[in-house]
């Protein structure tokens, strides 16, 4: 989230604390455990803060994965994304949004084989299967299959990459959730696209 204890005019990160007030851990659950608790007995709390001059601590941030849009609507993405895994075309999905827009964006690595299959019953040609992710056909079908299983909070663009999350490329951490402001920089590009078409499409609605 580039906040770094360097950080000038204050010191920025996340709060982290210990002592004998502090929880052992979750019972029976040691994975759950290490996520929050480190070795050496620094509880985690997942705030994001700041020392002011003084010593004074403020809070300013939250690593939790919430996010807000321009219209001032709060999404969790992880509630969406398990959502969205029920779809037969999703391997894996990444959800995002932020205060600039009103609406979320999808970053879908596909299921190959569903993806194949449906490309073979459309009767649909393609060289490899970049192409097909691609085609705007694959990706409205995908986008179909989501939208069945959406609720109130939805994404209204999806791109189709054929590479999984995986904690070698970075995108994913040791307890397989998606490290969010690796993947928003991974896919930069694509998401920036996405927001370019819908604001394109929203447009010509408007004329």
């Amino acid at each position: 989230m580039n906040y770094t204890s360097d950080d000038q005019p204050y010191p920025r990160g996340e709060i982290c604390v210990r002592g004998p007030i502090v929880f052992q851990g979750y019972y029976k659950d040691e994975m759950q455990t290490r996520e929050v608790l480190d070795e050496d007995g620094w509880l985690h709390t997942g705030d994001i803060g700041l020392w002011h001059t003084g010593g004074r601590l403020k809070i300013i941030d939250r690593k939790k994965n919430i996010f807000k849009l321009a219209q001032g609507e709060y999404i969790a993405p992880e509630k969406i994304e398990n959502v969205y895994a029920k779809c037969k075309f999703i391997g894996q999905c990444f959800i995002y949004g932020d205060s600039l827009n009103s609406s979320l964006v999808a970053i879908v690595s596909v299921d190959q084989d569903a993806l194949k299959a449906w490309a073979s019953s459309q009767g649909i040609k393609y060289k490899d299967l970049e192409q097909l992710c691609n085609d705007p056909r694959a990706r409205a079908a995908v986008q179909a299959g989501m939208d069945a299983l959406r609720g109130f909070e939805f994404a209204k663009s999806v791109t189709l990459v054929l590479e999984p999350f995986t904690m070698e490329n970075g995108l994913l951490t040791p307890t397989f959730k998606i490290k969010r402001a690796q993947a928003k920089a991974y896919f930069a590009k694509a998401i920036s696209n996405m927001y370019v078409e819908l604001t394109t499409s929203d447009s010509s609605h408007v004329k």
